[in-house]
């Protein structure tokens, strides 16, 4: 999301840089990329950077989309399409991406509120379609709760579930345990708080200071520490902080950091 612009009414960036943060991450280890063909700015697009980037990308890289979101006049994904232009928008991500299959795609309910409320049916049922025609390989759900990735999973597998989470906001504990139990991938979006509610460095002062670490990389450390289902997503367009977030896959969080964390939740 952060590739095209930092945010989504923000000026593009340079489509170069998001090129060189997008193999610089393959470079550095990392085999899961979260796009989705609405995050773009003005002519800047996150698919068609990835697409630049690293077509045709192998076996060993996912990368996950979602569906679900219109792309409104005023550049801001807003609205939900209904089962029957889903197919339209998972072609476009084929398109945009350069590839014959997605290997994850999300259907991302509501806005930008909380979960639930509505019925995630007729829309999964949909992609699942897609899925046994061979155009995605898995299926996922955002911004749930349990309730709907109950009714998902009646319809079909589902894979990941991707759901706003960090250490200062951990209203979604209960829904990451259903997940780990099942052996479906949790995906945090906004783990550093994605300018809704910014992680605090101030409470994460002595953690850093043991770790000689920045606060993004304590932040992203727990969430990689508070389950294996657990994987992180944090978004840049710099060279400097993907350097910075991908150093928190070696930071090791003792007993006593967890401890002073846990105090720091909701």
């Amino acid at each position: 999301m952060r590739l095209p612009a930092g945010t989504f009414q923000g000026p593009a960036r340079d489509p170069a840089a998001g090129v060189a943060v997008l193999r610089r991450a393959v470079e550095l280890g990392v085999d899961h990329i979260d796009t989705a063909w609405f995050y773009r700015r003005g002519g800047v697009a996150a698919n068609e950077l990835i697409r630049t980037a690293l077509a045709p990308h192998g076996d060993g890289l996912v990368i996950a989309t979602k569906v679900g979101p219109l792309f409104g006049s005023s550049g801001v994904p807003g609205g939900q399409a209904g089962p029957d232009r889903l197919r339209g928008l998972v072609e476009e991500n084929l398109r945009s991406l350069g590839v014959d299959r997605l290997d994850l795609v999300y259907q991302r309910v509501g806005g930008m509120t909380g979960p639930g409320g509505e019925s995630v049916a007729d829309r999964f049922a949909a992609l699942a379609e897609l899925r046994e025609a061979g155009l995605i390989r898995h299926l996922g759900v955002s911004n749930v709760d349990a309730a709907q990735l109950a009714e998902a999973r009646a319809i079909a597998p589902v894979a990941a579930v991707q759901n706003s989470f960090h250490v200062h906001d951990r209203g979604g504990i209960e829904l990451l345990a259903q997940c780990e139990e099942a052996a479906i991938a949790f995906v945090p979006f906004f783990p550093l708080g994605g300018g809704r509610r910014p992680i605090d460095a101030a409470r994460l002062a002595r953690v850093m200071a043991r770790h000689r670490a920045t606060a993004a990389q304590i932040a992203l450390a727990w969430l990689l520490a508070s389950s294996p289902a657990v994987l992180a997503i944090p978004g840049t367009g710099s060279l400097e902080h993907l350097e910075e977030n991908a150093g928190a896959g070696r930071i090791r969080l003792t007993s006593q950091d967890l401890a002073e964390l846990a105090e720091l939740g909701d």
